[in-house]
């Protein structure tokens, strides 16, 4: 990260992050399929973590909440990682190949959650909507979250969810 920060994502090679950090390049690549991936490490661990927390919620929630309850404790387990999303979050803002793949793993991590709540039986579209709309909540919850660590993740998730109800509804939002 320090390196990164210090030059630029663009700017810094395969070679100069693997030498920082005491590697050579073959070890680099053998975690790494390339320099993106070091910024995504994590995103196979919160899609099989939400997808263990959907497909374990009670039976009677509906999709939605099944999926808003599972990216709510997927969320609250990455408090330990608020500093380095900060770091993470800038760089990805200055670079396209990154928020490209940033994009990618999103629409994988929906694609998943949607397959596990098909599982627990829900029709393929409402399956989708509700993925995507508990992972939109999740998206901005974080972002709130990231700018103010001390928060309590699990509030402000069901704070973003009220925020989207009432502009639903075509009330004020809390804020």
């Amino acid at each position: 990260m320090e390196l990164l920060r210090e030059h630029g994502y663009d700017a810094v090679t395969v070679a100069e992050i693997a030498e920082r950090a005491g590697l050579t390049r073959r070890t680099f690549f053998n975690h790494f399929d390339d320099k993106r991936d070091l910024l995504f490490a994590g995103a196979q661990d919160l899609q099989d973590t939400t997808v263990h927390f959907v497909t374990t919620a009670a039976p009677e929630l509906s999709p939605f909440d099944a999926a808003l309850e599972a990216f709510t404790r997927a969320g609250a387990m990455l408090a330990e990682l608020v500093p380095f999303e900060r770091q993470r979050r800038t760089l990805i803002d200055s670079s396209q190949a990154l928020q490209e793949r940033d994009l990618v793993k999103a629409a994988s991590l929906v694609n998943a959650v949607a397959r596990a709540l098909q599982v627990r039986g829900a029709p393929a579209g409402q399956a989708r909507l509700s993925a995507a709309t508990a992972h939109e909540i999740f998206r901005a919850a974080y972002e709130r979250w990231s700018t103010a660590p001390a928060s309590d993740f699990s509030e402000l998730m069901h704070s973003t969810e009220a925020d989207l109800r009432a502009a639903l509804a075509g009330e004020q939002p809390s804020d």
